[in-house]
């Protein structure tokens, strides 16, 4: 109800009664008294009128902007986070909570898992999404999300329709290189980087049809107890527990890959070159060919350093289009290829 609707009853259920208790006093003294009452009570009625609509105002979502990272970044120590994870878990209350008192959590695995393991390693906690990437020895690989409420079938569904993507992206790596003309050093070279990554990308989807040694890391939910019980489990590197995510479309989880061991780094690739020369009149595009929504899943190219702010969707949620994934120096798996021109 609006301010105004409401100062309009006040003044037909107050004033009548009053207009009605006046006229039949005839005392001029008690008349001036009545009047002032009713002065006094009309004008606490508008103050607080006024302060229940200010009180009742909508207010926006005041989380709007704001992003939640749980993981890690670059140059961050690995052995101090996997320390942090576990004092974070050990710290988390132990009663048993209240119904809905469950906490998000990132899970890390110590190794790739088939997609077939995640539910002896995750148990019977809610999964949200799981992490994983082809581990091609000396190459980058890209990282993918795969919505996961069902373990271990959505990833296994997930993983085909990554391999049909994958199909795609190598035949249009295949297409770029073929139309590169001139027989100069820059021309082979750009080639080469085309041709490396539809080698890679074939490989990607030949992992995936199979339902490969993938998996990485997962987004769980579970009380407490629960959470510690998974971190007990063979497999399982850390559980990093995070009680101040409350949206996940708002949130950015950044899992260590298992080759990082030391310091997180940028990752190396011992392929060709991902940055072509600029004398190559090529035309600027994306590296390989955007995920379509009917894929069901989101994904990131791997290395990616930086980690831009978040847009939220209603119709899924999104962490970001491209989250930070690095590898250590000592680790022969690395992240995907880039040969994109500029």
């Amino acid at each position: 109800m609006r301010a105004g609707d409401l100062l309009r009853q006040l003044d037909q259920r107050l004033l009548p009664p009053l207009t009605r208790a006046v006229a039949r006093l005839g005392d001029r003294s008690a008349r001036s008294g009545v009047l002032t009452w009713a002065a006094l009570l009309s004008s606490a009625a508008v103050l607080g009128t006024a302060v229940w609509a200010a009180d009742d105002a909508p207010v926006g979502d005041r989380t709007v902007g704001e992003v939640t990272r749980v993981g890690v970044v670059d140059g961050d120590s690995v052995p101090g986070y996997l320390r942090s994870a576990a004092a974070d878990l050990a710290a988390l209350p132990t009663a048993a909570p209240v119904t809905g008192e469950e906490t998000y959590a990132l899970v890390t695995l110590d190794a790739y898992l088939p997609p077939q393991r995640l539910a002896a390693v995750l148990g019977d906690v809610s999964v949200s999404t799981v992490f994983g990437r082809v581990p091609l020895p000396g190459r980058q690989t890209e990282i993918v999300k795969f919505p996961a409420l069902r373990v271990p079938d959505d990833v296994v569904a997930g993983m085909a329709q990554v391999a049909v993507r994958k199909d795609t992206e190598a035949a249009d790596y295949r297409a770029r290189a073929a139309a590169v003309s001139g027989d100069g050093a820059d021309e082979r070279e750009l080639r080469e980087r085309y041709a490396s990554g539809a080698d890679v990308a074939a490989a990607e989807a030949a992992a995936y049809r199979t339902g490969c040694a993938c998996v990485y890391a997962a987004v769980v939910r579970a009380a407490p107890v629960a959470l510690r019980g998974v971190a007990t489990r063979p497999d399982v590197r850390a559980v990093d527990p995070a009680p101040e995510v409350y949206r996940l479309d708002r949130t950015v989880f950044t899992p260590p890959l298992p080759e990082q061991h030391d310091v997180v780094r940028p990752p190396a690739d011992t392929g060709p070159s991902a940055e072509p020369t600029p004398e190559v009149p090529v035309e600027s595009t994306p590296v390989a060919p955007a995920p379509t929504a009917s894929v069901g899943e989101s994904s990131e190219p791997a290395p990616v350093v930086t980690i831009p702010l978040p847009e939220p969707s209603a119709a899924e949620p999104t962490e970001l289009a491209t989250p930070s994934v690095t590898t250590s120096p000592d680790a022969t798996d690395t992240g995907p290829p880039a040969p994109s021109p500029s």
